[in-house]
């Protein structure tokens, strides 16, 4: 379902189930990272929903011509680290033939502004449908960022799969990069004063990792 703010909210039983068990803040890592990439891959698949296909024609079971169709668009997944990590498994179970680029930020306590510590990625963004992976859309600086450094290295087919957005943050988002949507499994209303989304799934990086 469309929320606007170009948001789309996957409403999926299988995605609120998984949704919940990332809000359980006594789930173990294990836990966290297996519900955090069966998320991804819920959600990806709506984010992939429009792919341009190309038709084919091939050889068919029992020696018979069969027309088909294939897709038309290569897909470069761009893990915002290190909280992405846990979407990139989902994702590419549904394009194990998928690009994988990284986008290392971090996040200063004091002004809440992302820094750039890495960057790596696909060569051609022109030619791909690229899927921005983070978990989180708090204030939001990391996406932002993201979105603003795939554009200059040519990006023009841009969405983001995340699983929970703050309002705050999916209108800051829009209002930089209207033309790339968002999917993701909640919306909540609220940042705290550390800039964390309430009630929110907490540090996505460190109950992924296991490590403050």
């Amino acid at each position: 379902m469309s929320a606007g703010l170009g948001l789309t909210l996957v409403a999926h039983p299988l995605v609120q189930d998984r949704l919940a068990r990332l809000r359980n803040a006594d789930a173990p890592s294990a836990a966290f990272r297996r519900a955090l990439g069966e998320a991804g891959r819920l959600i990806g698949y709506e984010a992939l929903r429009g792919l341009p296909l190309r038709p084919i024609a091939g050889a068919a079971p029992g020696g018979r011509t069969a027309a088909g169709e294939l897709l038309a668009l290569p897909v470069c997944i761009v893990s915002v680290l290190r909280a992405g990590n846990g979407l990139v498994p989902g994702l590419l179970d549904l394009l194990p033939e998928a690009a994988i680029g990284y986008f290392g930020l971090a996040r200063d306590k004091a002004t809440l502004r992302p820094l750039e510590y890495y960057y790596r990625v696909q060569g051609r963004l022109s030619d791909y449908r690229v899927i921005v992976a983070d978990p989180t859309l708090a204030t939001d600086g990391s996406a932002i960022a993201a979105a603003a450094r795939l554009k200059a290295s040519g990006a023009r087919d841009l969405a983001l799969v995340t699983i929970v957005v703050a309002l705050p943050g999916i209108a800051a988002f829009n209002a930089a990069h209207a033309d790339v949507p968002v999917y993701a499994a909640a919306c909540d209303p609220a940042l705290d004063t550390l800039g964390y989304i309430v009630p929110g799934i907490g540090d996505a990086g460190d109950r992924l990792c296991g490590t403050p």
